[in-house]
């Protein structure tokens, strides 16, 4: 028989839900910061006198959910928490490190305008030789940096992008004002970065990053090409997603 207390309201509630909510509450108060060995199985089961298995499903939720790193031999220490950033949504990054109670910061590496050849004037669905403005900028949460932007920017849909203040406003927030988005492409890819994007987001030689690929239309015309990167020790993608019956998208049986 499964062990069980009484949660709110009377509702009963497994026990290893307890020992989870105790060790995030420890967690998300920083009484455990980053790094700190949490008590051993031993000394839960004899503090909250329940069993083992119970002590051991929690830690091992908690470390598949990514809140706990197990050494085996060792102990169980507390990770430092991935910052997120949706895939469904255009989230602007300063608004998603505000509600996480940070500081966000930019530094803008490059901004000018270039003309589009090849490849590029292919993104934006259009012949050789138009011109595009060009941004580059490093966005920080509380002095660490977390994204590394590469963005294109279509004039005819923005005309006055590069005479703004991206210390001030992202690019993205910006774009949504002045634009807004009709229809979005996300493709995400793990990569190495070269030494220069090492560089630029304080990583060392060899670290992977997840590179999100995001194209925008506005007004029928490819408004803007960036290439987001976050460095894996201290970001994740998530989504979350509507599904019918099958696992697919979307309301219709088969859809």
């Amino acid at each position: 028989m499964s062990e069980v207390m009484l949660g709110v309201g009377g509702t009963p509630q497994p026990l290893y839900r307890r020992i989870k909510d105790h060790i995030l509450e420890r967690i998300r108060s920083d009484d455990w910061p980053t790094g700190h060995r949490i008590p051993s199985e031993n000394k839960l089961v004899d503090e909250f006198g329940i069993s083992r298995m119970t002590v051991n499903r929690a830690l091992r939720e908690l470390a598949r959910d990514g809140y706990l790193s197990r050494v085996a031999g060792v102990g169980t220490f507390v990770r430092e928490q991935p910052r997120q950033t949706s895939l469904i949504d255009i989230m602007n990054i300063a608004d998603e490190i505000a509600e996480r109670g940070g500081i966000h910061s930019c530094e803008v590496i490059a901004l000018h305008t270039l003309t589009a050849r090849a490849e590029l004037a292919e993104r934006f669905e259009a012949a050789d030789g138009m011109e595009l403005f060009h941004i580059v900028a490093v966005h920080s949460e509380n002095g660490v940096p977390v994204q590394l932007e590469e963005r294109f920017v279509n004039p005819a849909v923005a005309p006055d992008f590069p005479a703004q203040d991206f210390t001030k406003l992202t690019p993205t927030e910006y774009l949504l004002k002045v634009a807004g988005v009709e229809r979005l492409e996300h493709v995400v890819q793990a990569i190495l970065p070269s030494s220069a994007q090492q560089n630029l987001l304080n990583i060392a030689e060899g670290e992977p990053c997840l590179a999100l690929h995001r194209r925008s239309w506005s007004g029928g015309k490819v408004a803007s090409s960036a290439v987001l990167i976050y460095p894996s020790s201290r970001y994740e993608l998530r989504g979350a997603y509507a599904t019918n019956t099958l696992g697919r998208l979307g309301t219709e049986p088969g859809a």
